[in-house]
């Protein structure tokens, strides 16, 4: 598919002429990117979009050289700056060498893996700066202008911070502080790698803000890689659509998301989750009785409940009662111990889906860990199907472990590599006695992979076989495995494209409404919440400042903090994401 026409009047800050990108592999080769064309014109941010495999983040590499050895590249590549003209396809080391940081720069997707934990965040910076002046810079002058671009990239007190480590840092100051890496040199084109996809909404939001700046202070041109179609209405220009390696469509952001040309763009912006098509939108229609008796509204607060209510009106049978429950974390070399949650109350109750949503850090993770007891109860009292989880033994844990499952964040970590799907999901009914062996137990696993929506064979290929969606589905069955009454559920959708996650959720929601598990749900992202919970409870530095049905604390906030969270996310709707945006920085200044 052939470019678009540059109207700035402007040379194009880079351009892709007939990319093609080729794979060695033990098998076939596989062609990545298949003979695109693509301009990012000056002064914009350009996104490309599409699912895992779509080649975007291959697109994104091309532009710096920083494909592996078995890639072959054709075509012309073209990045323009002050040091000229760089044809990245024919440049030789040298020469790329030269053009990265100056004329363009890298903001990787985990910022966590992009810094050197051994170096502070100062030298880091100046590494870049030390690299391109061939000794004309002092290490004193280097030391000041990395403190000058911190303070521009908004880390408090950069004087005294250039000189701390990375893990001294949240995720989003470790994004800001890579963002500063890629400005020091004044890069005129970002290439920013799905820069948001591991934050919170508040922190997601402050990042584009920031990235917008680089565009509007900086002067940058911005080549943005994500999947997240609400992060590409706030922040994008002009979009282009990839699909297996190839230009499916491009255009101007509100017309492409106004007017849709290919059914591949209407599935992906369909499949975004948008707080209000949920539960929330079906209680407010129908306003039918909740599932299991909801917490009263405090007299003033319309839709918030106080803590202790939310305990003392838990349903006989429920499966998770927390009275002024604290949890914590044992100190290290005599130091006082971490409470990371802080006296909350709350209930799962039967056949119940309870949405735990908040920041990194607000003690929700921590939650779901105390309930299947892998962190401690330290104060007040944490019940789990009858059982008190404060001062519990392991012992006395082990007759819990088959009623509960536990679907994680990431399937590729939580699945061991050198077994098979089969033999994954089979563990957990050998471990427990409910199968002699994986042949035994495989009759249960095709039931499982069915139940999931995987093809029975599936459990023969091993989890690096997988997608990302699929492995999720895996992880899904091994959970429900046992039949638990009850399923904790940690980010299952975060690190999924949207519509795998979309399909993910759908099927979640038909499980349950299926097989009849309560469960706790955790999520930082509001919308996912509204397509499965019944009731949400909102969590902040381990404090509950809102609970109550997803109709209510969607629809009627009562508390600012969760008025934050929900004018955060980001819609896919430029227009609309226009005035969340105007409403998000009126919340923060109020």
């Amino acid at each position: 598919m052939t470019g678009t026409i540059n109207t700035t009047g402007l040379p194009d800050v880079a351009e892709i002429r007939n990319l093609k990108v080729r794979f060695a592999t033990d098998g076939d080769p596989v062609d990545a990117v298949k003979g695109i064309d693509i301009q990012a014109h000056a002064g914009e941010v350009l996104a490309i979009v599409g699912e895992s495999g779509s080649g975007k983040t291959v697109t994104a590499n091309a532009l710096l050289g920083l494909l592996p050895e078995t890639a072959t590249m054709s075509g012309a590549v073209i990045v323009r700056g002050r040091g000229g003209e760089t044809d990245v396809v024919h440049a030789s080391p040298a020469k790329l060498r030269a053009m990265r940081g100056r004329d363009a720069a890298m903001v990787f997707q985990e910022p966590s893996t992009a810094l050197n934990p051994v170096y502070t965040v100062g030298w880091q910076i100046a590494e870049g700066l030390r690299a391109h002046a061939d000794g004309r810079l002092s290490k004193k002058e280097a030391k000041a202008k990395a403190v000058e671009i911190l303070r521009k990239v908004g880390i408090p007190d950069p004087n005294r911070r250039v000189d701390d480590y990375p893990h001294q840092f949240s995720g989003g100051q470790k994004q800001r502080i890579v963002i500063a890496m890629a400005l020091v040199l004044n890069a005129g084109l970002i290439i920013a790698d799905e820069p948001t996809t591991a934050l919170d909404v508040t922190v997601q939001a402050e990042i584009l803000e920031l990235l917008r700046a680089c565009r509007d202070e900086f002067g940058a041109t911005i080549v943005l890689i994500t999947h997240n179609m609400g992060v590409v209405a706030d922040l994008a220009d002009r979009v282009v659509v990839m699909l297996r390696g190839d230009i499916v469509e491009q255009a101007p952001v509100r017309e492409l998301f106004a007017n849709p040309q290919q059914d591949y763009t209407r599935e992906l912006l369909a499949a975004v989750p948008h707080v209000g098509q949920g539960k929330s939108a079906l209680a407010a229609a129908s306003i039918p009785e909740p599932l299991t008796p909801g917490p009263e509204p405090v007299e003033g607060t319309p839709g918030a409940s106080t803590s202790s209510a939310a305990a003392d009106e838990a349903p006989a049978g429920s499966l998770i009662v927390a009275r002024s429950c604290e949890i914590g974390y044992p100190g290290r070399f005599g130091r006082g111990g971490v409470v990371a949650v802080k006296g909350v109350d709350f209930h799962v109750g039967p056949g119940e889906v309870v949405g735990l949503v908040g920041e990194s850090g607000s003690g929700k993770t921590t939650i779901g860990r105390a309930v299947v007891g892998l962190t401690t109860v330290v104060g007040g009292s944490l019940t789990v199907l009858g059982q008190e989880m404060k001062g519990v033994k392991q012992r006395q844990l082990a007759p819990l472990r088959p009623e509960i499952g536990f679907v994680f964040q990431d399937p590729a970590t939580s699945f061991n590599p050198l077994l098979s799907i089969a033999e994954c999901i089979a563990e957990p009914l050998i471990v427990h006695g409910r199968a002699s062996s994986v042949a035994a137990a495989r009759a249960r696993v095709d039931e499982l992979l069915d139940a999931v929506r995987l093809p029975a064979n599936f459990g023969d290929r091993f989890p690096h076989e997988l997608s990302g969606g699929q492995r999720q589905r895996a992880s899904l069955a091994r959970a429900l495995a046992l039949d638990p009454k009850l399923l904790i559920a940690d980010e299952p959708t975060s690190a999924l494209d949207v519509s795998v996650q979309a399909k993910v959720l759908d099927l979640f929601v038909q499980l349950q409404a299926e097989l009849g598990f309560a469960s706790l749900f955790i999520s930082h992202d509001l919308a996912v919440i509204d397509a499965v919970a019944d009731r949400i409870i909102v969590l902040q530095r381990g404090r509950i400042q809102e609970q109550g049905t997803t109709a209510q604390v969607l629809n009627d906030p009562s508390n600012a903090y969760t008025r934050e969270l929900l004018t955060a996310l980001p819609v896919p709707d430029p227009v609309e994401q226009a005035e969340r945006r105007a409403l998000w920085q009126a919340v923060r200044r109020g």
